[in-house]
């Protein structure tokens, strides 16, 4: 029987704490992102704002397993140092204590602007009391073995989630119940070798997995986002083997992005190699050619398109 709790060690607790995390129970935690501040102030929303509705100032950036994960992303902006593959050797917490503990967590990050000459009394209320989980701030979510159970535990709330993944559970996407309100799928690189170079995984059949879970995604009733983080020399090559990937996954959206030199992966990737908007709009349009993909939506400041064989009426309705 295990007994010993899923924790964080306590140097990296710190570390976390200094870059704004906030450990929610013992092994997962939130964030604020940049745009959640922006929102507030009336200066702008994220871009899964513009794409999907989501109001940016209800936004839960959060995770359930804050240093567990199977790969060490050349572009991932947490930290290497945190890494730690596994998450079934230790005893983890109710999904309704992380909730509880992510939502308290939130409300004390939002709580200093209240009275904030630029945000409007009726958004910070909101803003304490989130509408939407992006299951994605570190580490591999699906490592959490009661994934699913968390999904229901904000589904319960009357909350949307958003699950991102690293593909590389097949067997755990598989038998989510509840599946989450959209599912991302980073789709890290295009083939074998630009994978091994890009995610520097320790799985040795992290690769095939991927594809199995490419495979298995027609199946998984409900939105499906392929995530493409893309970085000059690395991954962003061969955009026809993108396309053929997202064509196989029959994925709702195609969404390529430009990575950001932020957090740590300033220390790996020069600011000066990070892909404009405009790079990435030609690379969009690389995956397109010939096809009949189309560029449905795009946001300039956050380098991304959104590709998709058509337009749905519902898109920005998930925040609604």
């Amino acid at each position: 029987m295990i007994e010993e709790p899923c924790s964080i060690p306590e140097e990296v607790r710190s570390k976390l704490e200094k870059q704004q995390y906030r450990i929610a129970g013992s092994h997962s935690a939130v964030k604020t992102c940049a745009w959640l501040k922006h929102s507030l102030k009336g200066e702008g929303d994220c871009y899964k704002s513009k794409f999907y509705g989501i109001n940016s100032h209800r936004c839960l950036q959060c995770t359930p397993s804050t240093i567990w994960c199977n790969l060490k992303c050349i572009f991932c902006w947490r930290s290497a140092s945190w890494y730690n593959k596994k998450m079934m050797d230790c005893k983890v917490d109710e999904p309704k204590l992380i909730v509880d503990e992510m939502i308290r967590q939130q409300q004390k990050l939002v709580a200093g602007y209240n009275k904030h000459p630029k945000v409007p009394e009726y958004m910070y209320k909101e803003a304490l009391t989130p509408k939407h989980a992006a299951i994605s701030l570190s580490g591999e979510p699906t490592f959490y073995p009661k994934i699913s159970e968390l999904i229901d535990e904000f589904h319960s709330r009357d909350m949307t989630t958003f699950l991102v993944t690293n593909g590389t559970t097949p067997e755990v996407l598989e038998k989510l119940d509840p599946l989450p309100t959209q599912l991302y799928v980073t789709m890290i690189a295009p083939t074998k070798e630009s994978f091994e170079k890009t995610a520097r995984p320790s799985d040795k059949k992290a690769w095939e997995k991927i594809m199995q879970t490419v495979e298995i995604l027609p199946s998984l009733n409900t939105r499906i986002v392929m995530r493409l983080t893309l970085v000059p020399g690395y991954n962003m090559i061969e955009p026809q083997k993108f396309r053929e990937l997202f064509l196989r996954s029959e994925a709702d959206y195609l969404e390529p992005k430009g990575f950001m030199s932020v957090g740590d992966a300033r220390q790996r990737l020069s600011y000066e190699i990070m892909p404009r908007f405009e790079k990435i709009e030609q690379f969009s349009k690389q995956i397109i050619e010939d096809s009949d993909l189309k560029i449905i939506d795009y946001k300039e400041d956050s380098a991304v398109t959104l590709i998709a064989k058509e337009d749905y009426s519902a898109r920005k309705t998930l925040g609604k």
